[in-house]
């Protein structure tokens, strides 16, 4: 089996609809740093898993500068985010959505 990883930085703003009270329920934005790991039991004709440009632009063009109410139908959690790049990403198992320093979601597809 072979695992590729890619880190990769966008900025983005959001706000969540909770059913509490909280900040988060305003506009605001984060500087996201996404992980995303895939993995292939061959690999294509080029000897990749998938090509790491590739994976930065899938990410950045649907998401970086962007207000993510505006881009997905659900509420954007960083677990949400971390679901869709799985489904949404080729070969990707795996995602690590992080909005902050102390705040990390993963979603892991089983």
């Amino acid at each position: 089996m072979y695992y590729i990883t890619k880190t990769l930085e966008i900025s983005a703003t959001h706000k969540l609809s909770l059913n509490y009270e909280s900040k988060c329920s305003n506009f605001h934005g984060h500087n996201w740093i996404i992980t995303i790991y895939c993995k292939a039991e061959k690999l294509n004709e080029n000897g990749m898993v998938i090509d790491f440009s590739n994976v930065k632009e899938f990410i950045t063009s649907a998401l970086d500068h962007k207000c993510l109410n505006d881009v997905f139908p659900f509420n954007p959690t960083a677990e949400n985010i971390a679901r869709w790049i799985v489904e949404n990403v080729t070969h990707c198992y795996r995602a690590d959505v992080q909005e902050s320093r102390d705040n990390i979601a993963t979603y892991i597809a089983e």
